[in-house]
């Protein structure tokens, strides 16, 4: 499975998304910080499975629908930061989607998540993760699960893997950084989560027109991990 995560900048990057999937032949997109109204049904042989419609800056989630079958899809409004309450930017911050493989006959659950901006505190990021988290088990207790997107955490990753690994999950960084919009801010911004599948390959995509880089995530069933080594 390649998924590709994207934070578009305010939709901006939102005409380099036919371009994304073509190129790197994805099997799901997610993205973040879109005008989900603008949004088309079909992109590149993806279908969109869901979007959010609470926000102002919404998430996505896409799939190859030769590939998939959506089953279930799942929102939800995490706790809120202060930036949130003022300006509010995202009511809902995680859009789960339960897909099935068509072909293999078993059931994945692929995740958007958009944590809240730098201007929170760390403790409030852990918790939207952590509630994120449990909260896609409720679409499939015991599913593969994939949680991808703006995870905002550019310092002190060590304590948020270490956060993650005792939920079970865990956290996968890309080769290089996904922000540079500012100096003192550069960093990894996006982030991988799993449980049940093996990561490949987490890659940092050329930049376009969006603060954050697309992020491109190799992903395997341990099924078919084995069968490979076999």
């Amino acid at each position: 499975m390649k998924v590709i995560s994207y934070n578009l900048r305010k939709h901006r990057a939102a005409g380099e998304l036919t371009d994304l999937v073509e190129r790197y032949n994805a099997d799901v997109l997610c993205v973040q910080e879109a005008d989900t109204t603008d949004l088309p049904e079909h992109l590149s042989g993806l279908r969109l499975a869901d979007a959010t419609n609470r926000n102002r800056l919404g998430l996505a989630v896409y799939y190859r629908e030769n590939t998939y079958r959506a089953v279930a899809a799942r929102s939800l409004a995490l706790k809120k930061s202060l930036h949130d309450r003022v300006l509010k930017p995202a009511e809902e911050r995680l859009l789960g989607v339960r897909l099935h493989d068509i072909d293999d006959r078993r059931d994945v659950i692929v995740a958007s998540f958009h944590a809240a901006p730098l201007t929170a505190l760390n403790s409030l990021r852990r918790h939207q993760i952590r509630t994120a988290l449990a909260e896609l088990g409720e679409l499939g207790e015991g599913l593969p699960t994939l949680m991808v997107g703006d995870y905002n955490y550019p310092v002190f990753k060590e304590n948020l893997g270490q956060k993650v690994r005792e939920q079970g999950y865990e956290l996968n960084l890309s080769d290089s950084r996904t922000y540079t919009r500012y100096k003192f801010f550069r960093g990894h911004y996006d982030f991988a989560t799993s449980v049940g599948f093996e990561i490949d390959r987490v890659r940092t995509l050329p930049q376009g027109l969006s603060d954050h880089l697309p992020i491109l995530v190799t992903a395997r069933h341990p099924a078919e991990a084995a069968a490979r080594v076999a």
